[in-house]
């Protein structure tokens, strides 16, 4: 019913087997980004570093590291049981019997303990550091690659008012650290925190602002969601801990916090102000290039006396973010069907890093269906930054890469069924002629019908006689062969 802290989720990965403690000493900078991108590549565990030099608190790598560590993340054994219980919120009925009454009532339950809670005293604030006291370089935040332009806090969940609304923002942007208490704050002009900040500009007012770092991971897990924008992120996060999220009010700030965090960074950022932030080693597997973004000051650390600082690496796939997009990808699922019934199933590839590349099948129903889907993804949320997108039929595996590159080079006529359209793209795209706009493709991977223009006989695919199949798979254990 949800971790009560980082530290406690660290003892359920040990107990899983799924931590290694690093007694050696390492260092920060460069050399633990070395030490986990061999580790993640290589399908490994958690990593606790206990000596970093220079530092009084371990930093802990690669906890969302697998599917198994997401979902001991999440606490559930699939991730499709979220994305099940997600639909059965979303199609519930509405109760005409005592017996469909007495059904509901665990639903309302669970709904009544997603709202955040407030509480006054909590362990983000053992430790309250305020104005020059302020030093950000006692935390050991990574210098990740060679190009870095420095050192960037990675997992940091960013909390943000919308200055009319009053609507509450968690988001995960990237924060380089230029000196003892100021940042970058990297968040791209599509995101919850950009808007906020564009309305408090506009209004020549400071936006309050709040970096939460190691709450608990369904906090971290939810700060990264492509929620809808007035869907309030504590109370997803909440959903899925199935509990409460308790939030403290910051020392200095007008702003709530997850009361379990490790380290809270309370401040401000003023219209107009910017600096360059970058380069960054990012999930494209290129540095990001440096640009200008809004500079945030550090007011007030609070922490916990005996904190540990999470951090994450991005870089050439597969890293540990891919795992927290997959889940986003399976989560995420039928909150799409809802609006395009007719998908079967997605596959967001870790090599397309997230918005490069959907492998999407459908139950094809009349002609031009493909291209219908393709265009209404690119209408969706986060899906209008996938670069190119193919569709396949109802009975291709797209979890399937063989398969769907099979399948991609036989059904398609270049000619007639790739679509180019210009749009949005996502700001790391650095092949784009534009910063933010370019253009994307559609494939039709799918079996193509008279009424689209195809007049010539489509081939079946070969398959075997099933009658003979079951034959050979009552025979095999006696051929002597693997």
């Amino acid at each position: 019913m949800g971790y009560d802290s980082l530290q406690h989720f660290v003892k359920v990965l040990e107990k899983q087997g799924e931590l290694q403690r690093i007694q050696a000493p390492v260092s920060p900078h460069l050399e633990i980004t070395e030490i986990t991108d061999r580790v993640c590549k290589r399908g490994g565990p958690a990593l606790l570093f206990e000596n970093v030099p220079g530092f009084d608190m371990p930093v802990l790598m690669n906890a969302f590291g697998s599917l198994r560590r997401m979902c001991l993340a999440l606490e559930v054994g699939s991730l499709e049981d979220i994305a099940a219980e997600i639909l059965s919120f979303l199609e519930a009925e509405a109760p005409d019997t005592l017996i469909k009454k007495l059904k509901m009532l665990p639903k309302l339950a669970r709904l009544a303990n997603i709202f955040p809670r407030k509480v006054s005293h909590a362990p983000c604030q053992e430790v309250i550091l305020r104005g020059e006291e302020v030093d950000l370089t006692k935390i050991p935040v990574l210098t990740c690659w060679p190009g870095d332009g420095g050192p960037f806090l990675t997992l940091p969940a960013v909390i943000t008012h919308h200055p009319e609304t009053g609507r509450r923002n968690v988001g995960m942007y990237r924060l380089q650290v230029y000196d003892r208490n100021t940042t970058g704050m990297h968040w791209h002009r599509h995101k919850g925190g950009a808007q906020h900040y564009r309305v408090a500009e506009a209004r020549r007012e400071r936006l309050p602002a709040a970096v939460a770092v190691g709450p608990d991971p369904a906090v971290t897990y939810a700060a990264t969601a492509p929620l809808p924008e007035d869907l309030d992120e504590m109370i997803f996060a909440g959903f899925l801990r199935q509990a409460p999220v308790d939030l403290v009010p910051c020392v200095s700030a007008p702003l709530f916090v997850p009361a379990n965090s490790q380290i809270v960074l309370e401040g401000y950022l003023e219209p107009g102000e910017r600096r360059v932030e970058g380069p960054f080693g990012d999930h494209t597997g290129y540095y990001s290039l440096a640009d200008e973004y809004p500079v945030f000051h550090v007011t007030t650390l609070t922490r916990r006396r005996e904190a540990v600082y999470p951090a994450t690496i991005v870089g050439r796939p597969p890293m540990e973010d891919c795992f927290m997009a997959k889940a986003t990808e399976r989560i995420f699922l039928p909150l799409i069907k809802k609006t395009l019934p007719e998908i079967v199933d997605m596959n967001l590839p870790v090599e397309g890093v997230f918005h490069n590349l959907a492998f999407i099948s459908i139950d094809k129903r009349y002609p031009g269906h493909a291209r219908k889907v393709m265009h209404a993804l690119w209408g969706l949320g986060q899906m209008m930054f996938c670069k190119i997108i193919v569709i396949y039929d109802k009975e291709v595996d797209v979890q399937d890469l063989g398969h769907v590159l099979w399948r991609l080079g036989n059904n398609i006529d270049p000619r007639r069924d790739v679509v180019f359209v210009d749009g949005p793209v996502d700001a790391l795209d650095h092949a784009s002629p534009l910063p933010h706009y370019g253009s994307k493709m559609g494939i039709d991977a799918t079996r193509k019908w008279p009424e689209e223009g195809f007049t010539r006989e489509w081939p079946e695919v070969i398959e075997m006689d099933q009658e003979v199949v079951r034959k050979i798979d009552a025979l095999w254990p006696q051929l002597g062969l693997p």
